[in-house]
């Protein structure tokens, strides 16, 4: 039957503090590309929210225009009715037909003034609506060009950081199968419960690296002996001295020393 190899306390903080390094990393790269992937996605309802109001003031516009076409021809109509009864007025017969007609051709008089009134009204109108069009037109055209500079920027970041990434990523799911479940499930909360997504920090200066809240000289020396694994009283975090903090390195950081040692 096979043994399941029983992990030192020692190891079990390595492979948590390995699995912190890694995390953090991936974190570092997500700050990196920062609120761009959100920008981008905002300016781009933005974008869509604004054709939406051009086309509706295109719309409003259109409308406008053939209630202006709709007056000019009642204009005609008027002016041709004003012509038939003025013509009519040297046939007749009698005092109260002309009367009549003279208030027919009033009444149609004032249709004309009427009309001529609100096409000035309209033209007015579609003066307006032109100025907001062309606003809204304006403030596409600057935000399409902050659009594709925001993407720009993102897409660059993504090249850069992608391989980092996925190689991190990897790291990453190897690194957790390192960890005994209890512990990683422990690990996983506290990550949630802080937004710098730091579940295992280092003693800083007699202080919790995460909280910096003081740490007792005795619960320090515990600490170091590597004993059992010991939480922050005040933030909840894992604690680890300082001297394993800084032996666990991470593929990259290893090279970067081993470069520094040659030089």
């Amino acid at each position: 039957m096979a043994t399941v190899k029983e992990y030192s306390v020692e190891e079990k903080l390595i492979s948590l503090l390995t699995l912190q390094k890694i995390d953090s990393k991936l974190d570092e790269i997500k700050t990196l590309r920062g609120e761009l992937p959100m920008e981008v996605s905002d300016l781009e309802d933005e974008i869509a929210g604004l054709h939406t109001r051009l086309t509706h003031i295109e719309d409003e516009i259109a409308g406008i225009e053939k209630f202006i076409a709709n007056k000019k021809n009642q204009i005609k109509e008027s002016e041709a009715l004003i012509k038939k009864y003025e013509k009519q007025k040297d046939n007749v017969k009698n005092d109260r037909e002309f009367n009549a007609l003279q208030k027919e051709i009033e009444m149609q008089t004032l249709e004309i003034s009427l009309a001529e009134k609100h096409i000035r009204e309209a033209n007015e109108e579609i003066k307006e609506k032109n100025r907001i069009l062309e606003l809204a037109k304006q403030a596409i055209r600057d935000k399409e060009a902050n659009l594709k500079q925001k993407k720009a920027e993102l897409e660059k970041i993504i090249v850069e950081t992608e391989k980092e990434e996925v190689q991190f990523q990897k790291l990453e799911e190897e690194a957790k199968a390192k960890v005994e479940p209890r512990l990683l499930a422990a690990y996983e909360r506290i990550r949630k419960n802080y937004r710098n997504g730091l579940a295992v920090v280092p003693i800083e200066r007699d202080a919790c690296g995460g909280c910096f809240n003081a740490i007792p000289p005795q619960r320090q020396a515990e600490i170091r002996q590597r004993k059992k694994i010991i939480v922050c009283e005040n933030c909840g975090r894992i604690l680890v001295d300082a001297e394993l903090h800084e032996s666990v390195q991470l593929p990259e950081q290893k090279a970067t020393a081993k470069a520094k040692s040659k030089s």
